[in-house]
């Protein structure tokens, strides 16, 4: 069983309550437009290990520690995270032929500032985007989600909104 903490959109800003939060999983993943590496530094300080990739915003320092895209298997749940990669029936194109010959159980992507949690009933996937956590954009609500990952389960999954 791993707890998860699910971020995106940081933007270069991080602050007592992200961390708070990541401290308390298992593992932390964070789904494009980090801004800076000092955000990702602090999320290691916390002792846990980070997922990530890098959105379109992050420069060339970032592209060469976090890649494009990531997929694996956590627990018994094939994840597959990437920052622009769209929603259910709108995929983005450079990924949709993929997504639908070998769709995984989990599939993150961040970009929008949108928290959305949705079912591709097409694919038999969960689609996640936990909104943004950052403060830059134009998103009302800073977000972030939590769940565990048990076995083949993806199970009580948290909104966390912060101030």
């Amino acid at each position: 069983m791993k707890k998860i903490l699910l971020l995106s959109d940081t933007h270069s800003y991080i602050d007592d309550r992200i961390l708070y939060y990541a401290e308390q999983a298992d593992e932390i993943w964070h789904a494009g437009d980090i801004g800076k590496l000092n955000v990702t530094d602090q999320l290691k300080n916390t002792g846990k290990p980070i997922i990530g990739v890098y959105g379109n915003i992050d420069n060339a320092e970032i592209r060469k520690e976090f890649p494009l895209n990531q997929r694996w298997m956590c627990e018994g749940v094939d994840v597959w995270i990437t920052h622009i990669g769209g929603y259910p029936k709108k995929y983005n194109p450079n990924i949709k032929d993929e997504i639908n010959k070998n769709p995984p159980k989990l599939f993150i992507c961040g970009h929008s500032h949108i928290l959305k949690v949705m079912m591709d009933k097409n694919l038999g996937l969960l689609h996640m985007n936990p909104g943004a956590a950052g403060k830059h954009g134009w998103h009302k609500k800073r977000t972030m989600l939590r769940f565990v990952i048990d076995g083949e389960n993806i199970k009580d999954l948290e909104v966390i909104e912060l101030q």
